[in-house]
């Protein structure tokens, strides 16, 4: 299960999507994978698609993935650690993909959809979280580290689930780390708002 969750989560939708039109965008804006180079290279219905495509690895592993293999093996007692198992290997995939060399995205639509299935009231205010600073500040990497702190701090206040709080923990340092860049330009001052043109930054996420 463990490994289906992993390869479900490697597939790269954002390189996937710009293929199709004959672009690596890995070359292209902030070279990464996700969601909002995706929005910025390909448009917005390519990028709705690459951010709802990524959210549905997530989800599908630690809901559909997950209550498979449950039933299948009758695991009922284990079934929240299959859960989680699922989820963080599904991230792990995205990250870290083994299509593109292991470099992928920073994980951030794929947690969600790991959340919604885990812990929806942790994943719904996290995204409130995500939704209110990016509308302060337009900056898709503050708001997305700003979730980042804001869903495990929601998962150990809302569930009784050490192990849940554990792993959501690490999960939100991981997005922190991959965020090094973006804080790196923040400090620096040259980080890129959402829809800002420039020809010398680069995007987030």
């Amino acid at each position: 299960m463990a490994a289906a969750a992993y390869l479900l989560g490697s597939i790269p939708t954002g390189y996937l999507a710009a293929r199709a039109r004959g672009i690596d965008i890995r070359t292209v804006g902030s070279g990464n994978i996700g969601a909002t180079n995706a929005f910025r290279i390909l448009g917005k219905p390519a990028g709705v698609f690459v951010l709802v495509a990524d959210g549905l690895k997530g989800f599908a592993a630690s809901a559909w993935l997950a209550d498979f293999v449950i039933q299948l093996f009758a695991a009922v007692p284990e079934h929240e650690y299959l859960k989680i198992v699922a989820g963080i290997c599904a991230v792990l995939g995205h990250n870290f993909t083994c299509w593109l060399k292991f470099k992928g995205g920073k994980g951030i639509a794929t947690s969600a959809g790991v959340y919604f299935a885990l812990a929806p009231l942790a994943a719904g205010i996290s995204l409130g979280t995500w939704i209110i600073v990016f509308a302060l500040g337009r900056f898709v990497s503050v708001a997305s580290i700003a979730a980042a702190v804001a869903l495990p701090t929601a998962v150990w206040l809302t569930t009784d689930s050490l192990f849940l709080g554990i792993v959501t923990t690490a999960l939100g340092l991981l997005a922190i780390f991959k965020h090094r860049d973006n804080i790196q330009r923040l400090l620096n001052g040259t980080e890129r708002r959402f829809g800002q043109k420039s020809a010398t930054s680069e995007a987030t996420k």
